[in-house]
């Protein structure tokens, strides 16, 4: 005989697979803002892509590129020889590919001795 708390019991983890597992693919929003000179700005895990624009660019000084990320990690590289000089940035799944596609960048475009200077990954990705 099967007990009568049973289906409540399966109604209710489904219910609170269905909550959590909603939340855990909601759409997530993150921006870096480049500018001059290593200026930076980053904003993640905002609940849309214009907030999170908006937000990196208030932390970012002068005209500022920016570069949006959705379940995805950015960095941003300088040449610490020259910070005003070459710089490289990358959006990648993994913040590991990100760090090395912007370091890469870097040196293509002429950096001597390029470091990440920021990186910012959208949690919820």
């Amino acid at each position: 005989m099967k007990s009568p708390a049973a289906p409540r019991l399966c109604a209710t983890l489904l219910a609170a697979l269905m909550l959590f597992g909603g939340a855990a693919s909601a759409d997530a929003a993150g921006a870096l803002a480049i500018g001059k000179c290593g200026a930076y700005g980053q904003a993640y895990d905002y609940p849309a892509e214009a907030a999170a624009i908006a937000a990196a660019k208030t932390k970012c000084n002068g005209d500022c590129t920016m570069v949006t990320m959705r379940r995805a990690c950015a960095a941003l590289s300088i040449d610490l020889a020259n910070p005003c000089g070459a710089h490289g940035y990358a959006v990648e799944s993994k913040i590991s590919t990100s760090l090395n596609a912007a370091t890469k960048k870097c040196y293509e475009y002429g950096g001597k001795e390029c470091v990440i200077r920021a990186w910012a990954c959208d949690a919820k990705g």
